[in-house]
């Protein structure tokens, strides 16, 4: 199969006028900060375009008395910008952005192509997006519009040119946000065409298609690339299904490419771009879509008010692997969401808290959304840190303390990132490939990262996410959960890190597809069998837990169970079942196997919890990783950032009552409520460690 080349190629075959794809950005320093500004960006989304112009400075000196520096503006403003079709009125924005700057505020531009102006989806409603049931969306939403239309590309690239002309060189403005929050697809004629046209440049022949999805099963031959149905679920061959989802990549990838782009013609260097995504959103591959930008940026929200740290932590790690870099967090809520059935608000403390989780993970900015209600439209309930009568929220004072402690911690940690020890391969194809068919399902795979990423974040403080295509050879230790689709580049990746010292494990239900999400013709793990030197005999999805005994300890295995298999004299069984009874009995659930200078570790089995927290201990000690801070109390959060000659720890206790840490011997307090090694619940800390 040949790789796929940028959607825009595609597209330019559907309308002449659309913009040829670009060359990714160059890689810039690790940390985002821009050009003259505080190393932490800390700031608000603000809507001018809601207010009277009058009443722009009391915002912004509320804004300024709140520890803010930076404001996120006009990425909902289309209508405002451009209030007829080629009638641009930016005037407003001009004074908004100078009432900012006279009040210390760096700017933050969106390009407001979330949400279409009236007069374009009434007039052109080729650029509406429409849904799997053939149904076209209306305006007074956002997100409505179609990502695969050629029209409704050109308007946002001249949209996004006409910003840009305008604030490419503006003193003032530091960034620009593409967009917000891509994501929903489209179905339409367009769609359906440039589907077409990508698996034609990605398989080349119909013939080659064919075989690679094993169309002859239920009479599903093709005789053209236009047969082929563009759909997202259902009873449908597992290739066209993880196709789609490549196709979505692509598209929404070359969808951003075409308004960077447009900035880049006239924006300074300095200025970065990015665009935000979401919670462990799976729609796209956001590694992929993220070679687009200069660097990561989310949305991090707790609708129900009850976070979970262990698992915000791993969506900061994830977000961060997108560049290998510093990231920013474009939005998070400052007390409530308004989406879910109950919006609860995040307890007194916790808003600091998950500000500088946030930045021990590796955020250069915090921004929260937003700062006052409006007092019309979907979002009224949403918290904010100015009420719908213009005075401050309660909230208002503990965000104000993390202004004052950015502030003060800021020079500390300029030029730092996180300092992680293990890598854990997070890949989108098999995270789809499974979700299509779990088998058991129990089985959810972002659930089941999440089990490996908790005690291995516990036990080591600093876990990287990355891609299974990205570089992960200074890592000692490398795990990955379930790598379900392997390629045979992959596989030859991964047998190098061993062979030169990498301490490698993989999980069940690893090397089973290839990249077509096909089965692969030797047995599992595939690819990886040579390497593992044991193969699967056969898997079983779990109604009940079944017992497990060996080295690392007693326990159970529950979900889902694969007998091992080994094939080389050298590999070492570490767990068998003792199911006598059953299709199990007592053959291998893990294996290990020394190759070159590493090892390789396959754990066919879903084990316990504490089992598997038992199991993650063997593999750190086995490949040398020891904890930064060792014995901290369970719910405090140990992250340390290091950079020019730099490490600075961020303690975090999530817990409600207060812990007593060793603190290491001349490390200093920057900022914080350690006293005499006790952190009170919900306390931070920031030491600085000695050289």
């Amino acid at each position: 199969m040949r790789r796929t080349k940028l959607l825009a190629t595609v597209l330019l075959g559907l309308c002449a006028a659309m913009p040829a794809a670009i060359s990714p950005q160059p890689a810039r320093a690790q940390a985002t900060r821009y050009a003259d500004a505080p190393p932490i960006a800390f700031g608000v989304a603000w809507y001018p375009e809601h207010w009277p112009e009058e009443r722009w400075d009391t915002d912004l000196a509320l804004m300024k008395a709140a520890g803010f520096n930076t404001v996120r503006i006009a990425e909902f403003a289309w209508s405002r910008m451009e209030p007829q079709e080629g009638a641009f009125e930016f005037e407003w924005l001009d004074r908004a952005i100078a009432a900012a700057r006279r009040h210390g505020m760096w700017v933050v531009l969106g390009t407001p192509t979330a949400a279409p102006p009236a007069w374009m989806t009434h007039d052109y409603p080729d650029t509406l997006r429409v849904a799997e049931d053939g149904q076209r969306a209306r305006h007074g939403g956002r997100r409505h519009f179609s990502f695969t239309s050629p029209r409704y590309r050109e308007f946002a690239r001249r949209i996004a040119g006409e910003m840009a002309e305008r604030y490419g060189n503006h003193p003032g403005v530091v960034g620009w946000q593409i967009d917000n929050e891509v994501g929903p697809p489209s179905f339409d004629e367009s769609a359906v065409a440039a589907w077409h046209a990508f698996l034609h440049e990605r398989y080349g022949s119909i013939d080659t298609l064919n075989e690679r999805w094993t169309t002859q099963y239920w009479s599903q031959r093709y005789n053209n690339f236009e047969q082929i149905p563009l759909v997202s679920s259902g009873q449908h061959n597992p290739g066209l299904l993880l196709e789609y989802r490549h196709f979505v990549t692509d598209v929404w990838t070359d969808y951003v490419r075409n308004q960077v782009e447009a900035i880049r013609q006239h924006a300074d260097p300095r200025q970065l771009i990015t665009t935000n995504s979401m919670h462990w959103n799976a729609g796209y591959d956001h590694t992929k879509l993220h070679e687009a930008v200069d660097f990561a940026s989310w949305d991090a929200y707790v609708p129900d008010g009850r976070p979970v740290w262990i698992n915000l932590a791993g969506n900061h790690d994830l977000v961060h692997g997108y560049k290998q870099r510093n990231f920013w967090l474009m939005e998070t809520q400052p007390g409530r969401t308004d989406w879910v059935e109950l919006n609860r608000a995040l307890d007194p403390g916790q808003v600091r808290e998950l500000a500088w989780q946030a930045v021990a993970h590796g955020a250069d900015a915090v921004l929260y959304w937003q700062w006052r209600s409006a007092l019309g439209g979907q979002e009224q309930y949403f918290g904010t840190l100015l009420g719908p009568d213009g005075t401050p929220a309660p909230i208002y004072q503990e965000v104000q303390q993390i202004g004052r402690e950015f502030a003060e911690a800021g020079p500390a940690l300029e030029g730092t990132v996180p300092r992680d020890q293990v890598a854990m391969l997070y890949s989108y194809d098999s995270r789809w490939a499974i979700d299509y068919q779990r088998h058991n399902n129990a089985f959810d795979p972002l659930e089941q990262f999440q089990s490996y990423y908790a005690p291995l974040r516990r036990q080591s403080q600093g876990v990287a996410i990355l891609s299974p295509d990205q570089d992960f050879s200074r890592y000692p230790l490398v795990v990955a959960p379930a790598l379900n689709v392997v390629t045979q580049e992959q596989a030859q990746r991964l047998a190098e890190y061993v062979r030169a010292g990498g301490h490698l494990v993989l999980g069940p239900r690893s090397g089973m597809k290839d990249d077509a999400n096909m089965m692969w013709p030797q047995k599992q793990p595939g690819p990886l069998s040579d390497l593992v030197g044991a193969q699967v005999e056969q898997f079983y999805a779990l109604d009940e837990k079944v017992p497990l005994a060996g080295g690392i300890g007693a326990g159970e295995a529950e979900i889902w169970a694969e007998v091992l298999e080994p094939q080389a004299e050298d590999v070492e069984v570490l767990q068998r079942y003792a199911a006598p009874d059953s299709w199990l009995g007592t053959s291998a659930a893990a294996v290990t196997r020394k190759v070159g200078r590493g090892t390789v570790t396959y754990l066919g089995a879903w084990l316990e919890p504490e089992l598997l927290e038992r199991f993650v201990g063997q593999a750190l000690a086995n490949a040398g990783v020891t904890p930064i801070l060792p014995g901290t109390p369970e719910g405090v959060e140990v992250s340390e950032r290091t950079g020019e000659g730099k490490r600075l720890l961020v303690l975090i206790n999530h817990g409600e009552e207060a812990a007593t840490i060793a603190v290491p011997a001349g490390a200093r307090s920057v900022v914080g409520e350690l006293s005499g090694g006790t952190l009170p619940g919900h306390g931070v800390a920031v030491l600085q460690l000695p050289d």
